[in-house]
């Protein structure tokens, strides 16, 4: 039992005190806290207790000073000083540290839980309490950080008529720990305080919702704007007015960036005669092929077939590429040399090998081509985002398709990267993390030991995004120049992947390091007037970008074997070959079911996201897992997507395009009316309609409802009959739209 202490300030020292429990309190709720081990428990008024953390160890507790609302102590002789302020419906936890080190900071136990946990990986879960395999799910996670695992820096608790929500005031250098506490799972949270930042305390919000769960999200999108840190879409807009053009917009990745197609060889006797001959080109043409691209110049016939078009087709365009970059690929590259240089090299193409190929190189190409974007048109979809999945290079030797997307009203950009330095002369093929070696040797992560931080999959080495910003400017205004981009895409930068440097002469916290991510997105958006995104969105790392990729369906199954591996497996996700066509993004498999119980069930999905970010971040799927990857949850995807309002994904390839795009086309007829209307409003709620949360509501700040009723039989609301699979958009005025998910 509670029992109610003084309100009145008062000071008091005695050790009894401090192995006791101190009490805030106001008209909404109480708390009570041991100082001790900052053990919690709560009540709201006419509320159960519960208890939200068992505590940590145990600590001597000293100069512990309590008013009506705050309460502060310091634990080991001063070596931690901790406050607590009741305000209203928060309860504001702050540490400050005096040495570095990690700090246990909450143990919360199953039992809070309540009902169920309000968890935001990718947009958003609900975990319902004892459920065996989200259970088993977390226990594998085992830990995660509340910057880079969480789209969002919070959790929340269901506990039927009230939520409680802890926010992380400070997202960076916290770890969460899983922990099998009988049927279900407990958390413990912890702090490193670093040595690059003494001062910076850890800070945390405890918020009392009401029975709502998007009560902690709103929560954070409040705490956003009043510090400054929410950037509305309107607001990005008018600083980089091309980013008008996502609204209503499907996003879709191209592939096929190769300088030619097979359709651009007219002569294939004399084509195949200048590629056999003497000239320094083609020689050094043949030096770059494979031994079967080798087998197929020396052995095919005067036309040879279709398989083997391609296959020296692929293979010309791949040596093509590697000339290329032989001209910029050294210690010290120069932006504006490797921007000029693809351009230079088809010229001398046409040159080399003449009438053999279609007169015109700026109608040359595959995938990336004006022939691809003219069919896009055709199709009659007004707004897309089209991103070259080979990066920039395909602009570069295809800088009239990039136009020709632009003239057709698209945002066209390039994948590119400034996450992982490679060192000079290795993997040429992953050619954005070519930075030079100064960046190589003067931008790296220097981790506490002394050692770098090694990059992605162990290649190169990550970077202080500050101190590349200067190779990042340079190649950014120079491909842009040359390709005529409209838009940009930047890997990883606002995945929330941040890391601590301890180099001597410039080191770097993680807040830094996220600050240095946001600043040169925001500069791309701002001073080159190019729409910016980034990889996944995560909350920490939000500012600056206007669209991101790997929010709906995030990174599903990594280290899977089946998926990953096994190519005789039916979930083999597929190979990063042919060029033209990867399969690890056209092949379409179904995803196991222990995994699409845990990110496409709809009835354990919540749009927390959202609920901060609509109105100013466009989210869509990771670029791994397209709108079409998975097969057994295309519908409940399609729904999903459709219901929260953001646009899908896909990937096109020239021998794509009349397959796709009716299926693109399908979607985007009601998508985009909504979209270009909704997409800078805010989601202010969502709601559950049915006991078994299949039939499902989101609603706008221009009063916009939509009702996804994701069950396979009808359903009546109000009045008005829900088709099973599909979403219904009722508008402010009373009219309303119906989808009904594909196939079904």
């Amino acid at each position: 039992m509670l029992i109610p202490r003084p309100l009145s300030f008062f000071l008091l020292l005695a050790p009894l005190w401090a192995q006791a429990a101190s009490t805030l309190e106001n008209a909404l709720w109480r708390v009570e806290v041991e100082p001790a081990t900052l053990a919690l428990r709560v009540q709201p008024a006419g509320g159960p207790v519960v208890a939200l953390s068992g505590g940590v160890a145990k600590r001597t507790v000293s100069v512990l000073q309590q008013s009506a609302s705050r309460l502060q102590w310091q634990w080991n002789a001063g070596a931690y000083r901790l406050e607590l302020e009741l305000k209203e419906r928060d309860l504001l936890l702050s540490v400050h540290a005096k040495a570095a080190g990690e700090l246990q900071l909450l143990r919360q136990p199953a039992a809070a839980l309540g009902r169920g946990m309000i968890l935001p990986l990718a947009e958003g879960h609900y975990v319902p309490a004892g459920d065996a395999v989200w259970r088993k799910f977390l226990l594998d996670l085992d830990e995660f950080n509340t910057s880079q695992d969480m789209s969002l820096p919070m959790w929340g608790l269901d506990h039927g008529a009230f939520s409680l929500s802890w926010l992380m005031v400070n997202p960076f250098n916290n770890r969460v720990k899983v922990a099998r506490d009988g049927d279900g799972v407990g958390l413990t949270l912890s702090h490193e305080f670093v040595s690059l930042a003494p001062a910076t305390p850890m800070s945390l919000i405890l918020h009392l919702g009401g029975a709502d769960p998007l009560a902690g999200a709103k929560r954070y999108r409040d705490w956003l704007v009043a510090e400054g840190r929410f950037e509305s879409l309107k607001e990005k807009i008018a600083r980089s007015p091309e980013g008008a053009k996502l609204l209503g917009a499907s996003h879709a990745y191209l592939w096929g960036g190769g300088l030619l197609a097979p359709a651009d060889v007219k002569d294939w006797p004399g084509f195949l005669a200048v590629l056999r001959g003497d000239g320094a080109l083609p020689a050094r043409l043949r030096g770059y092929f494979d031994r079967e691209a080798g087998a197929a110049l020396a052995d095919v016939r005067a036309v040879p077939e279709r398989y083997q078009q391609r296959l020296l087709v692929d293979a010309v365009n791949a040596a093509l590429t590697a000339v290329a970059r032989e001209s910029w690929q050294t210690a010290a590259p120069d932006a504006v040399v490797m921007a000029g240089r693809y351009g230079e090299l088809r010229g001398e193409v046409a040159r080399t090998f003449g009438r053999s190929l279609t007169p015109e190189p700026g109608a040359w190409g595959g995938g990336v081509s004006v022939a691809t974007m003219k069919k896009i048109r055709k199709a009659g979809l007004p707004r897309l985002w089209l991103g070259l999945g080979e990066g920039w290079e395909g602009g570069l030797w295809h800088p009239e398709a990039v136009g020709a997307g632009v003239e057709a009203g698209y945002l066209v950009a390039p994948y590119d990267s400034y996450e992982t330095a490679l060192k000079p002369g290795s993997n040429p093929d992953w050619a954005t993390a070519h930075l030079g070696e100064k960046v190589y040797r003067d931008c790296a992560i220097v981790l506490k030991g002394g050692l770098f931080k090694a990059g992605f999959q162990k290649s190169g080495r990550y970077t202080d995004p500050h101190c590349v910003r200067p190779v990042l400017q340079a190649r950014v205004r120079a491909v842009a120049a040359k390709a005529g981009f409209n838009s940009w895409f930047l890997d990883a930068y606002a995945t929330g992947m941040v890391y601590d440097s301890y180099r001597a002469e410039a080191p770097l916290t993680q807040s830094q390091n996220a600050a240095g991510s946001m600043e040169a997105s925001r500069w791309i958006s701002d001073a080159l007037k190019l729409p910016t995104g980034s990889e996944d969105g995560n909350g920490p790392t939000a500012q600056g970008i206007l669209f991101a990729h790997g929010m709906q369906t995030p990174v599903v199954g990594w280290g899977d074997k089946d998926m990953q591996k096994d190519k005789n497996s039916p979930y083999f996700l597929g190979s990063w070959f042919p060029a033209p066509q990867p399969t690890v993004f056209f092949r379409q498999v179904p995803l196991k079911e222990a995994l699409r119980a845990i990110h496409f069930n709809p009835a354990t999905r919540l749009p927390l996201y959202q609920a901060v970010f609509h109105g100013s971040v466009v989210t869509t799927n990771h670029w791994l897992f397209d709108s079409l990857k998975f097969a057994n949850v295309r519908g409940d995807s399609e729904l999903a997507q459709l219901l929260y309002n953001v646009p899908p994904l896909y990937h096109l390839s020239g021998d794509t395009l009349e397959q796709r795009l009716p299926i693109m086309k399908r979607q985007d007829a009601f998508f985009r009316p909504l979209h270009q209307r909704l997409a800078t409003e805010p989601m202010t709620a969502f709601n559950w309609l049915s006991s078994d949360r299949l039939l499902q509501e989101t609603r706008f700040g221009d009063g916009t409802r939509l009702i996804a009723n994701f069950g396979d039989k009808d359903q009546q609301l109000d009045g008005r009959r829900l088709l099973k699979r599909s979403v219904t958009a009722i508008n402010g005025d009373g009219s309303s739209t119906v989808y009904v998910a594909a196939g079904e």
